[in-house]
């Protein structure tokens, strides 16, 4: 049976996935068969498991820093946001439905027998589990019918490491103010704490780290410094969405009120005088040299946003200059003429897309899962330039897109994916930039667009990753005390 170690923090953004996602490295590099484990994430970012099932996008970059598959087992349950008030929710990997946050809290006790199932399987797999919880374990409203932070550890009996992020300063007041709203029970299960994404002489905090033990009364097991590592962000607190920098090719993805998995975008950042920002008002737009329209839960909504706030107005300008634009998924549907949604499946009605692609949608019931790989056929314009290449990712979408003009792609399963006219392209698969032979090509138009010759290389964007998480377990290793966190995976609660 596995051990586990449970990682929790004191508020969203602490840096409780990456911890984990380090440990899952540490551990499998020591030789032991790892998973991570999410009982409930809360994201708009997700990943399509080879059996087609939806979970969470950080529990799959965990099981990738382990060397293990991700799988549903990993994250049974996964709200994805609608409105301010509202989730899709999703229960080993299948919406049962949208629910209000409200219906949702009295009614997630009952899922505790398919975190359970799923954790058991899981247990009986692996040799750790690195369990992470979600925002703070006392959120005192929140704490009744707890199922990801301290429920979630007395379920399992997991021993808890909590994590504090002294970059947004109050360091003592998060972690031992935490500490000092757990009751008796939950205070046992802490066996020490971290001191997160430390900037400068680490010697300065010597005297925190004896004022945290001697009033918390719980080891620092690390004080892990800023990592400088590039690795997949899962929300809206990324620090990737604030960059606002151009670089010698600037690409501006348009920030939509409900983007989600704008990781397809990271690699390009990886390009040399590459840059990648995110755009949500019309003065920050300009002249980019590729615009992106991202992903997004809410289709009509951020189409009727794009349109009110002007910036659809702005994109099809540069259109009209023929700089390239391409959508993926939900901005995939926005580039066509029409999108409607019969089944008030995102709260019914139709609009009028941005007509850039001769394509219209129409929301269904059913959630479009699947991994799948693809080749391009052919492209006029801009996007010759990624004619015959191959890509592979994943589809997940509600709508149903009816491709009147061009088709991008013929898919292994046979079906055509994406559309493209002139400089304009878009297509439904998640992942589709990951593949060298796009982006490289991709790249390296723009710059002869600009009159310019790439001289970098095309980017591996798997090894790209791999080395990532290698670097940021290299970091938490050598600034954590390894023969505490061991002994506390050893003994347990």
């Amino acid at each position: 049976m596995a051990k586990a170690i449970m990682i929790q923090g004191t508020m969203s953004g602490a840096g409780k996935s990456l911890v984990s996602a380090a440990l899952c490295r540490i551990f499998a590099r020591e030789g032991y068969k790892t998973a991570p484990f999410k009982s409930q994430n809360m994201a708009l970012n997700s990943f399509i498991t080879r059996d087609g099932l939806e979970i969470g996008r950080a529990q799959a970059m965990q099981a990738e820093a382990a060397g293990t598959e991700p799988s549903v087992l990993m994250n049974p349950i996964l709200l994805k946001p609608t409105t301010n008030i509202g989730s899709q929710v999703i229960v080993n990997g299948e919406v049962i439905g949208n629910m209000s946050a409200s219906d949702y809290f009295r009614r997630k006790k009952e899922l505790v027998p398919e975190i359970l199932r799923a954790y058991n399987v899981l247990e009986k797999m692996y040799d750790v589990i690195v369990i992470e919880g979600a925002g703070s374990p006392v959120e005192l409203n929140l704490k009744t019918d707890d199922i990801v932070n301290m429920g979630m550890a007395k379920l399992v009996n997991a021993p808890v490491i909590l994590v504090g992020d002294i970059d947004r300063g109050g360091i003592f007041a998060q972690l031992l103010g935490t500490l000092s709203l757990l009751e008796k029970d939950e205070l046992d299960m802490v066996k020490g704490v971290v001191v997160n994404k430390f900037r400068g002489d680490k010697s300065l905090f010597e005297s925190g780290v004896k004022i945290l033990e001697e009033r918390g009364k719980k080891p620092v097991v690390g004080v892990i410094p800023y990592v400088n590592c590039d690795i997949d962000d899962e929300d809206s607190l990324s620090d990737k969405l604030l960059k606002k920098n151009s670089g010698l090719i600037d690409i501006a993805v348009i920030r939509l009120p409900r983007i989600s998995n704008f990781t397809d975008f990271d690699v390009f950042s990886q390009y040399s005088d590459v840059s990648v920002r995110y755009v949500s008002k019309i003065e920050e737009l300009s002249k980019p040299d590729m615009i992106i329209i991202p992903g997004t839960k809410s289709t009509l909504a951020d189409m009727k946003w794009l349109r009110t706030s002007g910036l659809e107005a702005a994109v099809k300008k540069c259109a009209s200059h023929d700089i390239p634009i391409f959508g993926i998924c939900g901005g995939y549907q926005i580039l066509g003429r029409k999108i409607s949604d019969p089944e008030n499946t995102e709260g019914g009605g139709e609009i009028s897309g941005m007509g850039l692609l001769d394509t219209e949608t129409i929301f269904r019931k059913t959630k479009t899962r699947t991994r799948i790989n693809g080749k391009i056929l052919s492209a006029d314009g801009f996007f010759f330039c990624i004619c015959g290449a191959s890509f592979e990712g994943y589809e997940i979408h509600m709508g149903d897109t009816l491709v009147k003009g061009n088709p991008l792609a013929c898919l292994s399963d046979g079906r055509k994916d994406g559309s493209y006219h002139k400089n304009i392209a878009g297509s439904y698969v998640h992942g589709f930039f990951d593949k060298k032979e796009i982006t490289g090509n991709i790249v390296k138009a723009l710059f002869r667009k600009r009159g310019l010759e790439y001289g970098g290389v095309s980017i591996d964007r798997k090894a790209y990753k791999e080395s990532q998480y290698d670097i940021l377990a290299n970091e938490v290793r050598e600034n954590i005390d390894t023969e505490l966190l061991f002994r506390i995976l050893r003994e347990g609660v």
